[in-house]
């Protein structure tokens, strides 16, 4: 059943737009100028409420969360300037999309068609998932760290949405993992998922790639090809390293971006494309764009919804548990018993500074269960430039700025904590019970410590 529409706009002017967009499709529409009497309506008498600010700015959030307040399960979109932290308000207070004014005609019906089809609406992410092995962690990533809580809340608040995601971090930080999470969790799940790497191909090929090209459009197109974009249409496309495309390329994605319409490489006719675009980049695409490197316009189009990945080196804390973690996986691939880490050289894999992040350790623990697997891994058997990692501060040093201040002082206050543990276990024979009494803590919050610390009684990492 088609449903019916409301939109609640701040001006005539702009809810005409869309009762306009909309009814042609064949929606049946009706317009609000007026946010009080629209908030009224709302949960009453309409499948899906629409609230945009045009040209005459309302308070779209205050309109979607009275809305919640007095149905709260009304399905309402809402279509805003683009704000990061305006999207983000709008998804915590229920609202099933956020869409970036001027919304196209394309976007808005693909989204409204999830409406025709009851079983396909979507559903917010319960991120309170566990890992294989019951490991706390999310889709596969493992994490238990503020940093990466924050990066599971963020997928589940824009899994459900169609809007852009930015996501960035260092190479090895798993931005792949976050693409495939949010995608198998939103509404495209059922269509595809296309990767284009922006880094493998020339300018020219990327965007016949991308765009697609007509035969004998250039040299070697011996016929036509439909690009991923096309390809991807009612799915997800995911641009790896966004930052390396050309200014030129970057120009056209706008374009693409804009209108929701594609042209092949030597083609005349476009065509209209519905998908959700996230791109990743190990570069600031903020920094490129003072630089000149990257177009201003497509950055702010890209980071509707961004998502920072936090490196290895700022999770210290997720570092005896993704070892322990890969050390069991490699262990039962390779048919070896899994004995652990020493409680040394659990000392050393939190001071190593990681650059290579999660990818590098992972593949330091393969290797260590290729040499080792079987056998306790002790300080001897790590790496030499782990074994030779020194804290990352000394007093002579002085952090530059104040994000650095603070993470230099969470790693030092970790490290104690840790040395604090240890020393306990050691003096109380490895009994928790005696350690927590003669520190003066109680044994559950003494264990509750052990365990944050990924130890057990004898200093060795939980299993």
């Amino acid at each position: 059943m088609t449903p019916r529409i409301l939109v609640i706009s701040g001006d005539r002017a702009g809810g005409l737009r869309y009762y306009h967009m909309l009814s042609d499709a064949g929606y049946d529409v009706h317009c609000s100028a007026d946010p009080a009497l629209g908030i009224q309506a709302a949960g009453e008498d309409f499948d899906v409420t629409i609230v945009c600010e045009s040209s005459a700015p309302i308070e779209v959030v205050e309109v979607l969360r009275q809305i919640k307040d007095a149905s709260p399960s009304a399905n309402v979109v809402v279509v805003g300037r683009g704000d990061v932290s305006q999207a983000v308000a709008a998804m915590k207070e229920g609202a099933v999309d956020y869409l970036e004014e001027p919304c196209s005609a394309a976007r808005l019906r693909g989204l409204l068609r999830c409406f025709e089809q009851p079983a396909t609406l979507p559903e917010r992410v319960d991120v309170g998932e566990v890992a294989p092995d019951g490991e706390p962690g999310f889709e596969g990533m493992i994490g238990q760290c503020p940093a990466m809580r924050e990066v599971f809340t963020l997928i589940g608040l824009v899994a459900s949405t169609d809007s852009t995601v930015l996501l960035t971090g260092e190479s090895g930080t798993g931005k792949e993992m976050v693409v495939r999470a949010i995608h198998r969790h939103s509404r495209r799940r059922d269509c595809p998922l296309l990767a284009c790497d922006c880094t493998a191909l020339a300018p020219t090929l990327l965007e016949s790639e991308l765009f697609g090209h007509v035969k004998g459009s250039f040299s070697g197109a011996i016929a036509t090809k439909m690009g991923l974009i096309e390809v991807a249409h009612q799915g997800t496309l995911f641009l790896d390293e966004v930052g390396n495309l050309s200014l030129e390329t970057q120009g056209k994605l706008l374009r693409i971006l804009e209108t929701r319409r594609v042209r092949k490489v030597g083609d005349t006719a476009e065509r209209e494309v519905d998908i959700r675009l996230i791109a990743t980049s190990n570069r600031s695409l903020a920094e490129m764009v003072k630089a000149g490197e990257f177009r201003a316009d497509l950055y702010y189009r890209l980071n509707v919804l961004p998502i920072v990945l936090p490196p290895l080196r700022e999770r210290i804390g997720d570092v005896p548990l993704l070892a322990s973690v890969f050390l069991r996986q490699f262990s039962r691939q390779m048919g070896v018993p899994t004995p652990g880490f020493s409680p040394e050289a659990v000392h050393q894999l939190e001071l190593y500074a990681w650059p290579g992040n999660v990818r590098e350790l992972r593949n330091i623990v393969e290797r260590l269960t290729v040499l080792y697997g079987g056998s306790r891994i002790g300080l001897s058997s790590l790496p030499w430039e782990i074994r030779n990692a020194k804290t990352p501060v000394s007093a002579a040093q002085t952090p530059s700025t104040w994000e650095d201040l603070k993470r230099v002082k969470g790693q030092i206050a970790r490290d104690l904590e840790r040395r604090f543990l240890m020393a306990a276990l050691d003096r109380s024979g490895q009994n928790i019970t005696k350690a927590a009494k003669s520190v003066g803590m109680q044994r559950s919050n003494f264990h509750a410590l052990l365990r944050s610390h990924g130890l057990r009684s004898e200093g060795r990492p939980a299993e």
